[in-house]
């Protein structure tokens, strides 16, 4: 496999105020090859505060075993949720695209064959550039000769609604606490799908207690619409966030922490005063978040004593794996839907 990480910005290109020296990038895993292979580019949710590992290479193992060329994008966010992001994840991921496209040669993909696949926030993301590719011009005249436009979709539990039964936090990160009726009607996805929205596979838990069902089910019903084809599934039982639901996930086996990179810089800001704009409820908020207090000294944790037991038979322990398994087939029945619109 070859790894590497490049930034998707050149100097003087990328100027978010609350980046403390991040810029976008993609990780790649890539085979060690020249055949040329279709593509997939993995958009890990996080609320637009963060970019989460868990739907980074967990994601990326499973489309490289598949024999796809895959990257991860780190695009914008704001764990301060100081400054509004606005469009700016949208052009990162437009822009990645592009990038990947203009380096097609040199990574060995198919411009005709990329997908993407974004989870919650990371979804919202994806359904943002299938709906609203044809509104991001890039600032590079050599880049934007080559399409935005997804080739399919894949979303996980997405975020998708700004209305009724929308993730508050996402929506908030992304376009401020007091945003414009237009703004939310944008990014209100379920009302931007045209019959030249890409192909999409979306499912979700009806369980799920972080972001609506309804997320997932006003997508699909807004591509059953407009006649884009699209596969649906609502798994009946299951937490937000199960990424794959295979054993790599279970056991916390996430890869290499690349995409906390924009969260690391400005916990540290924040640590030190000098983040931007930030309150000082959302100061002390995350404070005790990473640091467990104030004054941002990392401690150990204390020791805890075992609770004395009864002697009764324990209560037979389900594993995640076994309480999941249907979602884990996700992946699968995606292989069999990518390959039946010849995406791979």
């Amino acid at each position: 496999m070859i790894s590497f990480q490049e930034k998707i910005w050149k100097d003087g290109e990328y100027n978010y105020e609350a980046a403390y020296g991040f810029v976008p990038n993609i990780y790649s895993y890539l085979h060690d090859d020249d055949k040329i292979r279709p593509c997939m580019l993995v958009v890990p949710g996080g609320g637009y505060c963060m970019v989460c590992n868990v739907e980074g290479e967990p994601m990326a193992r499973i489309s490289y075993a598949d024999g796809m060329n895959v990257f991860v994008l780190t695009y914008t966010t704001d764990i301060t949720m100081s400054v509004p992001l606005k469009l700016q994840p949208l052009n990162d991921l437009s822009r990645a695209i592009r990038y990947i496209r203009a380096n097609s040669e040199r990574f060995h993909i198919d411009v005709n064959k990329l997908t993407i696949v974004g989870s919650s926030a990371g979804g919202h993301l994806c359904a943002s550039i299938c709906t609203h590719y044809a509104d991001i011009e890039d600032c590079d005249p050599e880049l934007n000769r080559f399409s935005n436009r997804p080739d399919s979709s894949i979303l996980c539990y997405p975020v998708i609604t700004s209305g009724e039964f929308t993730h508050i936090y996402s929506i908030q990160a992304l376009v401020g606490t007091e945003p414009s009726k237009e703004e939310l009607e944008y990014f209100s996805l379920e009302k931007q799908v045209t019959p030249d929205t890409p192909p999409c596979f979306v499912w979700q838990t009806v369980e799920d207690d972080l972001v609506p069902v309804e997320n997932s089910m006003l997508y699909a019903e807004a591509l059953r619409k407009n006649a884009v084809p699209y596969a649906y599934y609502a798994f009946p039982h299951g937490r937000h966030g199960l990424s794959v639901a295979n054993e790599d996930v279970w056991k916390g086996d996430f890869g290499a922490p690349y995409t906390f990179e924009q969260v690391d810089r400005a916990i540290e800001n924040v640590k030190n005063n000098t983040a931007v704009n930030v309150s000082q409820k959302r100061h002390d908020e995350l404070m005790m978040q990473f640091f467990g207090n104030l004054e941002g000294i990392k401690k150990e944790p204390e020791k805890q004593e075992l609770p004395e037991t009864d002697n009764k038979p324990a209560e037979p322990v389900i594993s995640d794996a076994e309480k999941y398994a249907d979602v884990a087939m996700w992946p699968s029945l995606c292989r069999h839907w990518l390959k039946s619109i010849n995406m791979l």
